[in-house]
């Protein structure tokens, strides 16, 4: 059903606790393969990927086209890129499901909700009124999209400092549905 993109160098513990919150995924049957796809790590990236069953793609070059390259060997009809240390809350399996799984296409893609550890309640409020009122997503948001879509789009620019922004900008605020589940940047 879903393909997991993470783009890495050198962050060998914010992957780990990214992969840890996808165990759950994977178990259910929602998560189909982890595609890492790595810039040179010096430290233990790589074998980190290993351990936990990813496929581990070793290409230089810009991020736009490393994370192009991994969703060109990417085997599900759905992809969700994510950054290393980024960890969805809880109860993501459910609500992704559905989304994944409902019939009709009013959106091909979704971002979670920003969200901090220890956030509070206020700051919470604050950050939903923003979203509501226009804000564009943030890569730290991921991004869950269908694989076909991601190609009408034209993927990752391999042009620019930013790839991951200018394609949440290419494909607009009006065709990005906003899913419940918070995501967090986990401290390194």
């Amino acid at each position: 059903m879903l393909s997991v993109i993470i783009a890495t160098r050198d962050c060998e513990r914010p992957l780990v606790r990214t992969l840890a919150a996808l165990v759950p995924g994977a178990t259910s049957g929602l998560i189909t393969e982890v595609v890492v796809t790595d810039a040179g790590s010096r430290d233990d990236t790589p074998a980190v990927a290993d351990i936990a069953g990813c496929k581990f793609l070793a290409a230089e070059g810009p991020l736009g086209r490393r994370l192009q390259a991994a969703a060109a060997v990417a085997r599900a009809p759905w992809l969700l890129f994510l950054q290393p240390g980024i960890v969805l809350d809880t109860p993501w399996i459910g609500e992704m499901r559905s989304f994944v799984e409902r019939p009709v296409r009013d959106f091909e893609a979704a971002v979670f909700r920003r969200a901090r550890p220890g956030q509070t309640a206020l700051r919470e409020a604050l950050g939903l009124l923003t979203d509501a009122i226009g804000t564009t997503p943030r890569p730290e948001q991921g991004l869950l999209i269908w694989a076909d879509f991601y190609r009408q789009a034209g993927g990752h620019s391999e042009q620019g400092p930013d790839p991951e922004s200018e394609l949440l900008r290419r494909i607009g605020r009006r065709r990005l549905a906003r899913l419940s589940t918070r995501a967090f940047r986990t401290n390194t």
